[in-house]
């Protein structure tokens, strides 16, 4: 028997990925594989690819990536800052600041989706204070950023904390000690080593923005060819009764989604690779 596995306290390789296939599988694969396989029971290949290239489709598609894209961004930069400064900083108010970060997962999303309607409408607090400058965040697509934003911030947060706590500062030090300035080693010696995880948290809020709904339809005006999201046009399909228009739309959501994720992961796993060497 190998050292390594003489105290493991779970059964062994073969049982646990059993267990761990099976509920990938009843949880994940078997919903997935029943809708594919029903989508292409109920649309022929021409009315998937009409439905693909329909313009009010190709509008939600492109709002819903594309915003979830921008605010994947935007998490990116102020949540790696947010995650620097719980990690490398300690202040009053420190843990209130740390817990207030993962309030989104446990907020509501309709509540979210109204309070940031509230605030950014005309006469909000925030609204009232961009109207002056000609901005108009609730009811556009500025507005779905908005709240792909709020929902999407924990994922780079969370992704980068526990990296940042494991680092190690004697690489730091070092090029201090050889003269290096701050920008050039955290350029240099820093983000390399948190791209991989800054991929994962990005492939994350990606991820979440575009499957999100509840709080984006607060805020967008959800007119077809402007602010429908895809999921709110899939919603739309179902309430019409329209099941494959529904399904095809769900299907090419499914396609491009799992699509980015190899994408991003393919990408991280260079990235890795490369500091690797």
């Amino acid at each position: 028997m190998k050292p390594h596995a003489k105290h493991n306290p779970l059964p062994g390789f073969n049982l646990t990925m059993g267990y761990t296939l099976f509920y990938l599988g009843i949880v994940v694969f078997l919903p997935l594989g029943a809708m594919l396989l029903q989508g292409f029971t109920l649309l022929t290949w021409s009315e998937f690819f009409r439905l693909l290239t329909e313009p009010r489709a190709v509008a939600a598609y492109k709002l819903s990536f594309g915003a979830a894209f921008v605010a994947a961004l935007i998490n990116s930069v102020f949540g790696s800052i947010l995650a620097w400064v719980l990690v490398r900083y300690h202040f009053p108010g420190r843990r209130l600041v740390d817990a207030m970060v993962d309030f989104p997962f446990a907020l509501p999303t309709a509540v979210a989706g109204l309070a940031l309607s509230n605030l950014f409408s005309e006469h909000g607090w925030y609204g009232a204070l961009l109207k002056p400058l000609g901005i108009k965040v609730a009811f556009t697509s500025l507005g779905v950023v908005v709240a792909m934003t709020f929902v999407g911030l924990p994922f780079i947060v969370r992704t980068l904390q526990p990296v940042l706590e494991s680092w190690e500062r004697d690489t730091e030090e070092a090029a201090a000690m050889l003269g290096a300035g701050r920008f050039r080693i955290f350029v240099s010696v820093i983000a390399p080593s948190l791209l991989p995880a800054l991929l994962t948290g990005f492939s994350m809020a990606f991820a979440r923005g575009v499957s999100e709904y509840g709080s984006v339809i607060f805020i967008s005006n959800n007119i077809p060819g402007d602010g429908e999201i895809a999921p709110l046009l899939v919603f739309k399909h179902l309430e019409q009764y329209e099941f494959a228009q529904a399904i095809g739309v769900a299907m090419v959501l499914l396609i491009m989604s799992f699509l980015m994720l190899i994408l991003i992961n393919l990408l991280e796993r260079r990235a890795a690779r490369f500091l690797g060497q």
